[in-house]
């Protein structure tokens, strides 16, 4: 059987953060997803899992403790934890940059990997207890902001006890994510003394991998990715998304494209007899020779649908953001002020 986890990065902005946000509007609009139409964060989310029967992950960030006190980080962990659904640690490094303590003096960066490796334990092991603080069990999996770990976030995750890593995603290679492993085979495999379980996904193009997130993903495409684990005898089909990713761009309204997404991958999930739903604490260990699981290949005409619907999606969801994007570019030179009154008049 494959299992099937569907998991949410669930963290408050630092950009709401440094845009002068207290930690109850943070809260607000990053974790309870709440907007002018009603509430589409992690509370929506588990009402929608539990409607199929699934079991989701939630990779819960605790470094805005640092800035906004521990209770904010109680208030995330208390209802996923009391619904059934798992709690695993997330680490944004760059609210080390506010911090009123930095447990590892002067060093700030974007992406834990940022780090020497006796700084990335460090901070894994702070947001380690403070997770457990907020009334979480021990975590065993880690998933880094951004992707953005390296070989010695997996030592350094090893060296604490952790069993699951996360954060390999061939979308980020280059970009953050800088793991040495192939990006070409998602299936779990044993690195640096842990079990590394990719984001799994597909090629949209001959040369470009596709995760398996919402945002990013047409219903076509998550189906198939499914499908294409499931056949391939995967032990895992890893797909993500956020707390706040059911909201348009600017977080003033739902994103109907993206709640019919998630509903459409839960019904597949629930639907399919070789798949299952779970997370990372009864997981299977790899096999001690695992087994490689190739990309899907693209289909041009499946990555077209998607194109199409994704700028559809962008225009019903979006139009705010895009006016604003509008007006920048309308201010910022004499060309951008022609563009700009072209797209505002068709906008």
């Amino acid at each position: 059987m494959t299992r099937a986890i569907i998991s949410f990065d669930t963290e408050l902005s630092a950009g709401l953060y440094q845009r002068g946000a207290d930690a109850r509007a943070n809260f607000e609009s990053s974790i309870l997803g709440r907007c002018r139409d009603g509430d589409y964060g992690v509370h929506f989310q588990m009402d929608m899992l539990e409607r199929f029967d699934l079991t989701g992950v939630y990779f819960v960030d605790p470094m805005p403790a640092l800035v906004y006190g521990p209770e904010i980080i109680d208030a995330i962990v208390a209802p996923i934890v009391r619904r059934g659904h798992e709690v695993q640690l997330h680490i944004h490094t760059e609210w080390l940059a506010f911090a009123r303590f930095n447990p590892v003096g002067r060093l700030t960066g974007r992406n834990i990997g940022d780090f020497p490796l006796a700084a990335q334990k460090k901070l894994v092991a702070l947001a380690r207890d403070i997770l457990v603080g907020a009334g979480a069990p021990r975590p065993t999996a880690f998933r880094a902001g951004n992707f953005g770990a390296n070989d010695d976030t997996l030592r350094a995750l090893a060296a604490l006890g952790f069993r699951h890593d996360s954060s390999f995603n061939g979308a980020y290679q280059g970009r953050g994510c800088d793991i040495t492993l192939d990006a070409g085979n998602l299936g779990m495999r044993d690195h640096q003394g842990i079990c590394e379980v990719p984001v799994s996904g597909l090629m949209d193009r001959a040369s470009r991998f596709r995760p398996a997130q919402l945002c990013a993903m047409s219903e076509e495409e998550m189906r198939d990715a499914l499908d294409h684990s499931a056949a391939s005898g995967a032990i895992q089909f890893s797909a993500f998304s956020h707390s706040f990713e059911l909201l348009s761009r600017d977080r003033q309204v739902p994103n109907r494209l993206a709640i019919t997404r998630m509903e459409a991958l839960c019904r597949a999930v629930a639907d399919d007899a070789r798949v299952t739903s779970g997370g990372f604490a009864t997981l299977p260990a790899p096999p001690a020779r695992p087994r490689r699981i190739q990309v899907a290949a693209p289909k041009p005409l499946r990555t077209l649908r998607r194109i199409v619907e994704q700028g559809v999606g962008y225009l019903a969801h979006e139009v705010r953001y895009l006016r604003d994007l509008i007006y920048v570019t309308v201010n910022s030179s004499r060309w951008g002020k022609i563009a700009g009154g072209v797209l505002l008049a068709v906008a």
